[in-house]
């Protein structure tokens, strides 16, 4: 029996990709490059490659040659991803005769012919119960294990791009197959550990990548795209159209290096990975030590219904410039970060995690890391007015701060000018710092045991 001759390939037209090259985005999606050696045949020539992702996404295919020496058109171009099945084989053979293995116990195997009415095959994974005519009657299970001739190569049954390319002359060309695929994912992680009383931290920072595009690439060149790159949604109403996307991977280094590009940051890993399919792996891409870090304590009173805060709960924040000077300046990509504290033992002890976001070189980091145990905050409205007819309003508020702790302490008191229009203090217990329109600071230094109170009259005018 010969197998249907749109499931052969020629073996001398099918070719495998080598030095892959990665660009990963924090979308979930990569930029796969590989270099396919192409033997060019002036005129028409079959041209198909069997390492593609499952995931990869069809339209998004280009194939070029980087070098710019070689003649060619891409006359058609496309894309099979035949999941292996054995009701996927069955359906070859719907309206012919098949051999079948029948096991039966305690007596030897013996081969039993039917025909294939109906494989069971559906697009997309649905089940459906085959139908086999055996011996003139039919029946809704397979009579025994489907014996199927040779394929001549089981590439067709891997993803697999296909070309036909229109060469102006003959020659050997190492072209570069470029395509947007789903199915990766990356993310920064930051572990900083301090000491109980020190403002120093130690800084590490790690890539995690995943992949689950189906495909694993062995000692590819990793690149790591990090900002908000916008993806146009899927325009359900067109078809699917060519498009081109492709790209020539950097030299590695030695070490994690990190670059502006566009509007975004890229980040090269130095050294080769091999990232295996349904395989998450991470590098070290940062490591810095004695990074300053002062520890800034918030008391968000007239917010905590709707800031994270906690009534009474003084938030406990850390603050670092990444900066060079503060043995830091590589822009940073948005991820968790996670503080560890050493106790006097040096045991290292989980005190807290946030996120971050993009963070640039040169800029101010700040992370809420959790409530302080030792100190306390109340606030109450003291009184409150309205004249309608002048359009003015005052009220009057004090806060009470309480340190607990066995060293002084500075608690930032923030308040806000919630009732909008035009405002100022006529009264208050000690100066404030303006943050912004609505926004202003008391700041409170607390010796041990030591309680404060701020006041403050504000009036508002409309």
């Amino acid at each position: 029996m010969k197998i249907p001759a749109f499931l052969l390939l020629a073996a001398a037209s099918v070719s495998f990709a080598a030095d892959p090259a990665l660009t990963i985005y924090n979308g979930g999606y990569a930029v796969v490059r590989e270099t396919l050696p192409i033997d060019l045949k002036a005129g028409v020539n079959q041209v198909s490659f069997a390492g593609a992702t499952a995931q990869v996404e069809a339209d998004s295919v280009i194939l070029r040659d980087v070098a710019g020496k070689a003649e060619f058109q891409i006359l058609e171009q496309s894309y099979r991803n035949d999941p292996v099945s054995q009701s996927l084989l069955l359906s070859f053979f719907e309206g012919k005769t098949l051999e079948f293995v029948r096991h039966e116990t305690n007596k030897p195997d013996r081969m039993v012919t039917g025909k294939v009415v109906r494989s069971g095959y559906v697009p997309g994974g649905n089940y459906v119960e085959p139908i086999i005519e055996v011996d003139g009657k039919l029946q809704f299970t397979l009579p025994g294990e489907p014996v199927f001739p040779s394929l001549g190569s089981d590439n067709v049954l891997k993803p697999t791009l296909n070309w036909r390319l229109n060469s102006a002359g003959a020659g050997k060309i190492n072209a570069e197959v470029a395509y947007l695929s789903n199915g990766f994912s990356w993310e920064a992680s930051y572990n900083l550990v301090a000491t109980d009383k020190s403002d120093l931290l130690d800084v590490v920072g790690w890539v995690t990548m995943n992949n689950r595009s189906g495909m694993t690439f062995a000692e590819a060149k990793v690149k790591l795209m990090a900002g908000d790159v916008n993806r146009a949604q899927p325009d359900y109403s067109m078809a699917p159209r060519a498009a081109a996307f492709g790209g020539v991977a950097m030299d590695a280094e030695k070490v994690v290096t990190e670059k502006s590009f566009d509007e975004f940051h890229l980040y090269t890993l130095g050294n080769p990975v091999t990232l295996r399919d349904m395989e998450t792996k991470q590098v070290e891409f940062v490591r810095a030590t004695g990074v300053k870090a002062e520890r800034i304590y918030v008391y968000d009173g007239g917010g905590y219904s709707r800031r994270g805060a906690s009534a009474g709960k003084v938030q406990v924040y850390r603050e670092f410039k990444n900066a060079e000077a503060n043995k830091l300046g590589m822009a940073l990509p948005k991820g968790k970060v996670r503080f560890y504290t050493q106790d006097g033992d040096r045991q290292l002890e989980f005190v807290g995690e946030n996120r971050i976001d993009h963070t640039p070189k040169d800029e101010v980091i700040r992370v809420l890391t959790g409530n302080s145990f030792d100190l306390v905050g109340e606030r109450r409205i003291v009184s409150q007015t309205e004249q309608s007819a002048e359009r003015t309003a005052t009220q009057t508020v004090e806060i009470k701060v309480r340190n607990r702790k066995k060293e002084p302490v500075e608690i930032r008191v923030l308040e806000r000018a919630s009732r909008g229009g035009n405002w100022t203090l006529t009264a208050q217990s000690q100066p404030h710092d303006k943050k912004d329109a609505t926004t202003f600071e008391f700041r409170v230094p607390l010796q041990p045991d030591e309680e404060k109170t701020v006041t403050y009259t504000i009036r508002y005018t409309w």
